[in-house]
């Protein structure tokens, strides 16, 4: 991949990452061979290079991206499932009680959150260049329809301090004006009790494969496709929704709250 670019006359990835639609680090992690391209970013690179082709054709990129998943790459492994339906689905809900969802975090935000919980088998860089890749499903082309219910003791939770939660909730209130795909709602706190309190919840509906669904819980976090499970997981979303404000309002409500730090 590097030979490429430097044989187009293309000296920076910075340079190469614009041309291709993506931010510098998805060419970094790529040339340094510890993230293999996405499918999408194969078929940017092919447009760019003609190359490249060879390199899809004979399966090298599918077999890279095969090893990456096996060893877990930047994931602990019992994630990389859900990990692989966020890459592939058409819509993605996610119901947060406790944290702002990993897609729609911060790096700082995200920082503070994965410093909490040690991995013996990957450095707090590895994890969090890990969760900061997975939000580029929102910028690719033809993203998915993601739909966000979140409690609002999520808002109030000041995690990394007022200036590193303030950031965040700004981001919050302005992603769904830079992303119309994107719809953040907030269930007001005085919803004290609803169908989502037994635990966070997060469903990817994929065209064509089964739809997925992915649970939290303090020592297990399960991804499944058990028809049962889905369709009660799909049921509490549609209760969940039904509590929350709608958008414009969920939006007031996480600016009012950041104003405040």
């Amino acid at each position: 991949l590097r030979r490429l670019r430097l044989a187009a006359g293309i000296s920076s990835q910075e340079e190469l990452a614009a041309r291709l639609g993506y931010e510098r680090t998805v060419v970094a992690k790529a040339e340094s061979g510890h993230r293999p391209p996405s499918p999408d970013v194969a078929e940017a690179y092919a447009r760019e290079f003609p190359k490249f082709n060879a390199l899809v054709e004979n399966g090298l990129i599918e077999r890279w991206a095969a090893h990456v998943r096996k060893n877990g790459g930047s994931f602990p492994k019992y994630f990389v499932p859900w990990a692989d339906a966020e890459k592939d689905a058409t819509s993605l809900f996610y119901w947060a009680p406790i944290l702002v969802p990993g897609v729609l975090q911060t790096e700082a935000y995200a920082r503070t959150t994965l410093a909490c919980v040690s991995d013996e088998n990957k450095s707090l860089d590895t994890r969090l260049a890990g969760r900061m890749e997975r939000q580029q499903i929102l910028t690719r082309p033809n993203p998915p329809l993601v739909s966000v219910v979140m409690s609002e003791a999520v808002l109030h939770r000041c995690v990394g301090g007022a200036a590193v939660m303030r950031e965040q909730l700004i981001h919050l209130a302005e992603i769904g004006e830079r992303l119309p795909k994107v719809t953040v709602q907030v269930i007001p706190a005085e919803v004290a009790a609803h169908a989502g309190l037994e635990g966070a919840g997060s469903i990817a509906e994929r065209e064509g494969s089964p739809t997925i669904v992915y649970m939290e819980s303090l020592t297990a976090a399960q991804t499944t496709g058990e028809p049962d499970i889905v369709a009660k997981v799909r049921e509490v979303t549609g209760m969940l929704r039904s509590e929350a404000f709608p958008r414009g309002a969920s939006r007031d409500l996480i600016l009012k709250v950041a104003e405040q730090l």
